[in-house]
């Protein structure tokens, strides 16, 4: 639901996987969006209309994202494609970020735009791994990526590990790799790296510090 530039770009995204899409907007001139070539469904109306999500193949549906720009229908519309549907995959796009919160503990995966882009900003403003990649819901735990200290070039994720952090997995050469226990760190690795919010400041200091002697 939502044939706006989020909309419209995430229909033509899921389009190009081979999925089958419809897609609901009040306003009809909102379809030309998605182009020519779009070859699902176009439905005017509103998405927390039951009858619209009728004719959108809504029962059929293996998935619903209510990305227009209110949060009311965006909440609205997910609660009736979960409640009154029994869509299990269901995302809504939230700009309120306390709101957004309440629709995660209640079940509904939400994307908070406002903070998501204040978070990407902060990240690209702010000293390496003092904002997070990601965080959890709760806010107990974090993923910080860094470019590898040189200090631990040649050493292994293991002796790493011992700071505190967990290589989640690290990207080589514009490639994402796993990290097993015996892998070496080299020059240009980024690593992406799961720990508690609570030990995050030591777990850091930790890292940038390199490895202990011995």
């Amino acid at each position: 639901m939502g044939c706006g530039r989020v909309g419209s770009t995430l229909a033509r995204n899921l389009e190009d996987r081979g999925h089958s899409i419809s897609v609901v907007d009040s306003n009809p001139d909102a379809f030309r969006r998605l182009g020519p070539n779009f070859s699902g469904t176009k439905v005017t109306g509103y998405g927390f209309d039951q009858s619209v999500l009728e004719t959108a193949g809504i029962k059929e549906a293996g998935a619903f994202a209510a990305v227009s720009s209110g949060d009311n229908s965006n909440i609205i519309s997910a609660r009736v494609a979960r409640e009154t549907f029994g869509i299990d995959n269901v995302v809504a796009r939230i700009y309120d970020p306390g709101r957004a919160e309440v629709y995660q503990r209640l079940g509904i995966p939400t994307v908070a735009t406002v903070r998501w882009t204040a978070d990407q900003i902060l990240r690209r403003l702010l000293p390496e791994g003092s904002e997070p990649e990601w965080r959890d819901p709760s806010g107990a735990i974090r993923i910080s990526d860094l470019d590898a200290p040189g200090a631990w070039v040649g050493h292994g994720v293991a002796e790493l590990e011992r700071t505190g952090a967990r290589v989640a997995f690290l990207t080589r050469l514009g490639e994402g790799m796993m990290a097993g226990p015996k892998l070496v760190l080299q020059d240009g690795d980024r690593l992406h790296l799961v720990m508690a919010e609570a030990d995050a400041d030591m777990v850091n200091a930790a890292v940038a510090a390199g490895p202990e002697e011995g």
